[in-house]
């Protein structure tokens, strides 16, 4: 009695990996796995990505420093009883219009908004035709900013990568805390293997 695996081929863009077969002999007591003409190819590829930093607010340009502004007032109204962190979000719109968002948690967790997706739900509904072009990201513990800019969670990433996948541009995020402020191209650079439209073949 044995089993024998199928034979895996796997190709990919980038190398193959081809592993072939595996005969497993049960006896009593006793199983011996024989591992039989093993050919493994692998190829690794990194992924990386560059942001300018800043360590004084004062010194980005004024436009981003009024949408950082924007986004630290933005915190401050958020609803965020059991966390305790606030955060607030400021989008820019093509236009000059900029749109404000907070947190706002709920008993229920998962009812519950990011700030990033609160400014953009807002931008699309109000605005749908004003493309956004940039983002900044501020939080607060208490009435103190935090001395590490903020990073957008998962969900947030993903609906940002959609709302440059709508537009088919991307938007700047600007991530701002006391210490330091990080200014990155898009939302690639975050989420660099996102599910997309491409995944539905739409």
């Amino acid at each position: 009695m044995f089993f024998v695996t199928k034979i895996l081929k796997y190709y990919t863009k980038r190398g193959i990996v081809q592993t072939r077969s595996l005969l497993l002999i049960p006896v009593p007591f006793f199983s011996y796995l024989y591992a039989l003409n093993l050919n493994i190819m692998i190829k690794t590829e990194n992924i990386s990505f560059s942001y300018t930093e800043y360590d004084k607010i004062e010194d980005l340009n004024s436009v981003d420093l009024e949408l950082v502004m924007a986004a630290r007032e933005a915190a401050m109204n958020a609803y965020a009883p059991y966390s305790k962190f606030k955060v607030g979000a400021a989008v820019k719109l093509t236009s000059g219009a900029v749109i404000r968002g907070a947190n706002v948690e709920n008993a229920a967790f998962p009812s519950g908004i990011c700030a990033e997706r609160s400014a953009l739900s807002s931008s699309v509904s109000n605005h749908s035709n004003d493309k956004p072009i940039a983002m900044a990201i501020a939080s607060m513990r208490g009435d103190e900013y935090t001395d590490d800019p903020p990073s957008p969670c998962g969900n947030c990433r993903q609906v940002i990568a959609e709302e440059e996948s709508r537009i088919n541009g991307k938007i700047k995020i600007i991530l701002s805390g006391k210490n330091k402020t990080m200014v990155i191209d898009g939302i690639g650079d975050l989420l660099p293997l996102q599910f997309n439209r491409k995944n539905l073949n739409i």
